[in-house]
C-alpha cells in the first residue's frame, strides 16, 4: 500500500521560518486528502517542500512508491506554448523518456484522462484560448497522465464553477480508488472536503495542528482556529455532512 507521512519537516524562506517541525501519521493511498488552512498559512509551502522543490530538516517518508513516482501541480496554471491540449497532454507524458514515439498504451492513456476529466471538446484547442477553468482542467490530466502514485495539487478546484468542481473532485477520487495513490489536495470550500476527502490535514501558522478522519479534524473549535468564524456541521436529507458558519468569531 502507498502512504506519505512526514517527520518534522521544516521549511524557511532566508530567516523567516515558514514551516515548523511539522508532522502526520501515515496517510494512506486510495482516497483523497485535504490540506486546509487560511491564506499564507504553508499550504504552498508545505507541497513544495515535500515534492523535494524546497530544502529543509525532517524527512519525508513514502511507503510502496518512490519520489520519482511524485507529481506536483502548483496553484499557477499559466499556459502560453503554442501547443494543442492534446499536444501538452502528450508532452506531459513523454518528458523525460527519451523519445518522442507513441505506442497504442500511451495514446489510450492520453485519450482516458482527456475523457476522464471532460475535456475532449478541448482536445485541438490552443492552450493560450482557455479559460482558467479549462487550463485547471488540462493541468490535472497533465499531471495524472503519467499515473503518478503521490499526487499534489495546490487549489485544483479554485476557477472552476459548482458543477465542475463537483466533476473533478469525483474524478481525482475514482483515480485516487483505482490506483491506490495518495492525493493531497489544498482546498479552501470546506463543504467540498467533508463530502470528497476521508482525511484532512489542518495547516495554521507553518504548523499541522491536525491530520485525521475529516469529520473528527474539522471541529467546531479548530475551524474558529483557522479562520476565526463560528460554524456548526449539520447534515442534510440524504445524511451528507454541510457546514454552516454563523459568523465572526466574537471577540
Amino acid at each position: 500500500m502507498v502512504s506519505l507521512a512526514l517527520e518534522q519537516i521544516s521549511a524557511r524562506y532566508g530567516r523567516r521560518e515558514i514551516l515548523m517541525e511539522a508532522s502526520t501519521p501515515p496517510i494512506p493511498g486510495g482516497s483523497l486528502t485535504a490540506l486546509v488552512g487560511a491564506n499564507a498559512a504553508g499550504k504552498s509551502t508545505l507541497f513544495r517542500r515535500i515534492a523535494g522543490q524546497l530544502g529543509g530538516t525532517g524527512a519525508v517518508h513514502l511507503t510502496g512508491t518512490s519520489r520519482d513516482e511524485l507529481r506536483y501541480m502548483p496553484q499557477d496554471t499559466a499556459m502560453n506554448a503554442s501547443l494543442t491540449v492534446y499536444e501538452s497532454i502528450i508532452l506531459a507524458l513523454k518528458q523525460g523518456a527519451g523519445g518522442w514515439r507513441l505506442s497504442s498504451e500511451e495514446l489510450a492513456a492520453v485519450d482516458s484522462m482527456i475523457t476522464r476529466f471532460g475535456i475532449t471538446h478541448l482536445a485541438e484547442r490552443q492552450l493560450p484560448e482557455l479559460s482558467g477553468g479549462q487550463r485547471q482542467a488540462v493541468s490535472i490530466a497533465q499531471t495524472l497522465v503519467t499515473r503518478p502514485r503521490v499526487v499534489l495539487m495546490d487549489e485544483p478546484t479554485s476557477a472552476l464553477d459548482l458543477y465542475r468542481q463537483y466533476e473533478v473532485l469525483e474524478a481525482l477520487r475514482g483515480y485516487a480508488e483505482e490506483t491506490g495513490a495518495v492525493i493531497l489536495l489544498a482546498l479552501h470550500d470546506l463543504n467540498q472536503v467533508m463530502r470528497s476527502c476521508l482525511t484532512t490535514m489542518a495547516l495554521e501558522g507553518g504548523r499541522i495542528l491536525a491530520c485525521g478522519p475529516t469529520l473528527e479534524v474539522l471541529t467546531p473549535g479548530l475551524i474558529r482556529s483557522l479562520y476565526g468564524i463560528d460554524s456548526r456541521v449539520e447534515h442534510c436529507s440524504k445524511g451528507c455532512p454541510m457546514m454552516i458558519v454563523d459568523g465572526p468569531t466574537k471577540r
